[in-house]
């Protein structure tokens, strides 16, 4: 079996990333919590945002850091994100939103032997 992931992005997320990249330097991505944004992946130059104890690193993308805090990975930790771009403005903080795109997070649950290949 492949090595599970628990976070993925689609090519056109994977394309922004390399561009942000390009305007910014090293990026970092916080999935948010609900406040401000809802529950939005957050795009920031890396070291912008605080990350903590209370926080869990799931991977990475495009070679970029991808955490969630804590709380909110026991409700996401049986599905693999698929992080996507669509039209629109994103989080009012993430670096994204002078594109005209915003990153979006998709979902889908771990199968049975995924699951097991995680514990």
């Amino acid at each position: 079996m492949t090595e599970v992931q628990r976070v993925l992005a689609t090519d056109a997320a994977l394309r922004l990333i390399a561009t942000l990249e390009r305007q910014h330097g090293p990026l970092m991505f916080h999935q948010s919590g609900g406040c401000c944004d809802g529950s939005a992946p957050m795009c920031y130059p890396a070291g912008e945002f605080r990350v903590g104890a209370a926080d869990v690193k799931l991977g990475e993308i495009g070679g970029v850091p991808f955490y969630m805090s804590a709380a909110q990975f026991e409700y996401w930790k049986h599905t693999q994100l698929i992080i996507d771009v669509v039209p629109g403005r994103g989080g009012m903080f993430s670096l994204e939103g002078p594109e005209g795109l915003r990153f979006l997070t998709r979902s889908r649950l771990f199968t049975d032997e995924e699951v097991a290949a995680l514990a």
